[in-house]
């Protein structure tokens, strides 16, 4: 499954060099201060840093939608067995939601994907061009390569960090 991070960030990387999609319409994104519902279930052991990932413009309620959290350390993000969580959540379009207590206030990075045949993998086409959609924290532009952890970086604190990205997909 590590290996598919890795796959996911080269596939990435070859789209974004043959003109990889662009987010258009919406203004925002990243980390904000809204409060999730109280009892959501999420992943990872309790603590008083919750993390509440909204996963905008799904084109269908297809398959799943699978958001994994990073760490701090650069080095780790996008890197085979560099995660820190995973959650695979139902696909509901327009917006999915996914929920994970944090091990402490500091910074992390996203990537999501929406698993529209819930295979568990990053589908793409014959020439490796990603055929479901994909996102990342600060909707982190990819636009030669995967984005960097600086660009996905954001900090969450004590009590919950809503984090708003935007699914994008192929033309």
């Amino acid at each position: 499954m590590e290996a598919r991070s890795a796959l996911f960030a080269s596939v990435l990387a070859v789209f974004a060099l043959l003109g990889g999609p662009v987010s258009a319409g919406d203004s925002g994104g990243g980390a904000g201060a809204a409060v999730a519902s109280p009892g959501q279930a999420c992943e990872g052991r309790p603590t008083e840093v919750r993390l509440i990932v909204q996963v905008a413009r799904l084109k269908s309620s297809q398959g799943e939608v699978a958001v994994t959290v990073y760490p701090s350390d650069p080095r780790r993000f996008l890197a085979p067995h560099g995660k820190l969580m995973r959650v695979r959540a139902k696909a509901d379009a327009p917006v999915t939601e996914a929920c994970f207590y944090l091990p402490k206030p500091d910074a992390y990075a996203v990537a999501v994907y929406h698993d529209a045949n819930a295979n568990r993998d990053f589908d793409r086409n014959a020439v490796g061009l990603p055929v479901e959609g994909f996102a990342f924290s600060n909707d982190a532009p990819s636009k030669i390569g995967a984005p960097t952890f600086q660009a996905a970086r954001f900090t969450a604190r004590h009590g919950d960090t809503v984090l708003r990205v935007k699914m994008r997909y192929a033309r």
